[in-house]
This record gives structure tokens, sequence and C-alpha cells, in this order.
């Protein structure tokens, strides 16, 4: 998806009032799975940036970036998931949240679209053993054919994770 159609489709999104978000999934896929993220942690959509590598992290968390003067720790989400690892396109997306005030850049292959999933379409992640993986589930949301992984963005990072960001990037942003 072109940036500028993932403009649109946010720009669509911030005219309504807050709660017409509610409900909304901006879907991103990684290989042949499609994941829903809720838009109302989502402060926008960019293309891949320069990444600075930063000592001592997970390798999943792939550096940090400068966006427009901030610097925004970036999570590489098929690291994250145990994936595979593919270089990175001119399709690759990084997803800009905000989660409780903080900013998180998640690495994709690519943004779908966004979509409304009622909340009588989505049902509770059954327990399916006790990886890892379990614990990002939120749900799973029904469109029409298929099953979107809702996945809870606040449980991406564990709290020790949180503590080693936050000690390698002190609060002015720049790593330590």
């Amino acid at each position: 998806m072109a940036e500028n159609e993932i403009d649109l489709l946010l720009e669509e999104d911030e005219a309504d009032d807050e709660d017409t978000l509610e409900n909304k999934y901006l879907v991103f896929s990684l290989a042949d799975r499609e994941y829903g993220l809720e838009i109302k942690y989502i402060i926008e959509i960019i293309g891949m940036q320069p990444i600075t590598e930063v000592p001592d992290m997970p390798a999943f968390i792939k550096g940090v970036t400068n966006l427009r003067g901030k610097v925004v720790p970036l999570i590489d989400v098929r690291l994250r998931f145990h994936m595979e690892s593919i270089p990175y396109t001119e399709k690759t997306c990084v997803i800009i949240l905000n989660i409780e005030g903080e900013s998180l850049g998640l690495i994709v292959d690519t943004v779908r679209e966004v979509v409304s999933i009622p909340s009588e379409n989505t049902e509770p992640a059954p327990k399916m053993g006790d990886g890892e993986a379990n614990r990002f589930i939120a749900s799973f949301g029904k469109v029409e054919d298929s099953v979107k992984i809702l996945l809870d963005v606040r449980k991406l990072l564990r709290d020790d994770e949180l503590e080693v960001l936050h000690d390698k990037l002190p609060e002015n942003g720049t790593p330590a």
C-alpha cells in the first residue's frame, strides 16, 4: 500500500469523532497472516526509516529512528513473533503507536486496510499452549470469510523489556 493511500485511510478516520474509532482496526500483514491493531493507538504510518542500532537490546528491537526530532524505538514484529526475518522492501511499513504517552514503531510487511469489527464479531483467544505469542493476542475478529488476529499493543513488550528500553533511552530520547 502506498504511503499516500495509508495517509488517506488515517485522514478519513481522523475526521471521525473519537467515539467512532471504537471497533476500528488497522490491518497489517506478516507473511500470509493478517493482524489488527486498535486504531486509537496509531499516530501514523510511514515507510522504512534509517535505523540506529542500540547495543544490548533484544534482537526484535531493531534500534531507534529519528522521527521529526523524536527518537522512536522500532520493533520488528516478525522477530517479536519468532517468524523468519525477511529483507525490508518498499512495501515494508512502520506503524507509529502511542502507548500510554510513549511512541513506539512497529515494522510490518505491509499495511492492508482499516476495518470495523463490531464486538459481536470478535471472539476471545482460546488458550493454545503456554507460548509467549498467546499473550499478544487480544481476540480474533471475523471479517467476511477471514479471521484477523487482534493484538493487545500494551503487551508487545514485557515489563523487563520496557525497563531495558527506558535504561537505554532516557527521557530525552538520546541513546545512553
